[in-house]
């Protein structure tokens, strides 16, 4: 016959041993949450790879993340602005302008197609986040003005789209998207780089904290004493140097600068940014799944393809 104290024990066990099992699908619900995008990734990598032969091949595979490189450049900068309760409409347009800007500067120099784009469309998003950080405007307004802005500038530069700019045979501009390392484009990389240091920025400074602070709670944050409005400058203005740099890989991977690229590519941005786990108009979501999310975003056309 047990004792008192042996039931007590017995009864302990039995709540520390359930305790352990919801604990343990605690555990496994909130990794498929968090890495959702990872998991489907996985699921349709090999659903296609058993669909179609050429699918699984290292090129095809290879052009798959060539391909989500430039739009997870887009992805990290919209998940900046959408950290702070914001978003940013204009980056499909600031992609496209990113190109021609690159295209032209390439042909005086190729340095120049490099830090034009950059310039300009840094200024861009600068001037986009500073009337939003410091006036009333919605965010969506802002850069929904700055899309159809950048489109225009777009047509006067081309000269309504008459016009397309070559990137010179020969030039070093050419191989920054078209160079590989390792069996990887050099894209891939600069993305991997830009990612790492995204995920630093966020976990490991105070920038990161006060994006997500703005993000939840942008009153609150503004009485702690954070710097709101800087926030979102830099925030904005990121978003748009990104933009631009992957408008001008894109010059460097076509060698032109095409005026009708970029349209509903903000779309893109924001699935990619939603896909890898950010919740739109609040404070939560990480930069290593955006990376998850574009190439998701990517994996399906490019299967169809690839399979021909």
């Amino acid at each position: 016959m047990k004792t008192t104290t042996d039931l007590g024990a017995v009864t302990a066990e039995t709540v520390a041993v359930r305790a352990a099992g919801v604990s343990r699908r605690e555990r496994t619900a909130r990794f498929a949450q968090r890495n959702g995008a990872l998991l489907v990734l996985i699921g349709l990598g090999l659903v296609m790879s058993l669909t179609f032969d050429s699918f699984g091949t290292a090129a095809n595979l290879s052009q798959i993340a060539q391909q989500a490189s430039f739009y997870s450049l887009l992805a990290l900068g919209m998940t900046f602005v959408i950290f702070t309760g914001g978003i940013d409409l204009s980056v499909g347009s600031v992609f496209a302008l990113g190109g021609v800007l690159g295209a032209w500067g390439a042909g005086v120099s190729p340095l120049l197609g490099l830090a034009l784009p950059l310039a300009v469309c840094g200024l861009f998003g600068l001037v986009q986040g500073t009337i939003v950080a410091r006036t009333a405007v919605p965010a969506f307004i802002v850069t929904l003005a700055g899309l159809l802005f950048a489109r225009g500038l777009l047509l006067v530069l081309t000269d309504e789209g008459a016009t397309t700019f070559k990137v010179p045979e020969g030039s070093w501009f050419l191989t920054l998207a078209r160079g590989s390392f390792l069996g990887l484009g050099y894209t891939v990389w600069l993305a991997i780089v830009l990612f790492a240091v995204g995920m630093l920025v966020q976990y490991r400074t105070s920038y990161g904290s006060t994006l997500l602070a703005i993000g939840g709670q942008p009153v609150a944050a503004d009485l702690m004493g954070l710097r709101v409005a800087r926030a979102k400058m830099v925030a904005y203005t990121t978003s748009g140097m990104l933009a631009g740099l992957a408008g001008a890989l894109t010059a460097s991977y076509t060698a032109s600068g095409v005026t009708t690229l970029g349209v509903g590519l903000e779309l893109t941005a924001i699935s990619a940014v939603v896909l890898g786990g950010t919740a739109l108009m609040w404070d939560r979501g990480r930069c290593s799944a955006r990376s998850w999310g574009c190439c998701c975003s990517r994996s399906s056309p490019t299967s169809s393809t690839g399979s021909a």
